[in-house]
């Protein structure tokens, strides 16, 4: 049913993964330069792996209005967004959650929006180069 809107296939892509592995790193990164009470290495990948799976497949719901799929959409970006986390934080420890969920929330939906975007595209990095070429060919802008 979901696979229609986002093939499995799309998640194997080179660049793809090799942008969720350069998010991961700067996620970590940051963890240790810019330490927050919440920001934390199985935190960063709890948080990535659940928007790597969901994001472009949200982003694919909306763009192509499947409002059948809206209220899934709905709990799959609450999930990858806040839901993990707050699980995530409730067992480690609850004072963290109470103390950070609020503010976590914008910047997590943000980045989940972005991520969205960037992983939303069906195809390889070359061929989204020659769609790009071939966009302004016909524009008669090249």
């Amino acid at each position: 049913m979901a696979a229609s809107i986002y093939p499995a296939s799309e998640y194997r892509r080179p660049w793809k993964l090799t942008t969720l592995l350069t998010g991961i790193s700067l996620l970590i990164a940051g963890s240790h330069y810019l330490p927050a009470p919440d920001w934390d290495i199985p935190i960063s990948f709890i948080m990535a792996g659940c928007t790597y799976l969901t994001a472009p497949w949200s982003m694919r719901v909306l763009l192509e209005r499947r409002w059948s799929f809206f209220p899934l959409m709905i709990l799959a970006t609450w999930f990858s967004v806040d839901g993990c986390y707050a699980i995530y934080w409730y067992l480690r420890n609850p004072a963290i959650l109470e103390l950070m969920r609020e503010v976590n929330f914008p910047a997590s939906l943000s980045l989940y929006g972005i991520c969205g975007i960037i992983w939303l595209y069906r195809g390889s990095l070359y061929e989204f180069y020659s769609e790009v070429v071939a966009l302004f060919h016909r524009k008669g802008e090249l």
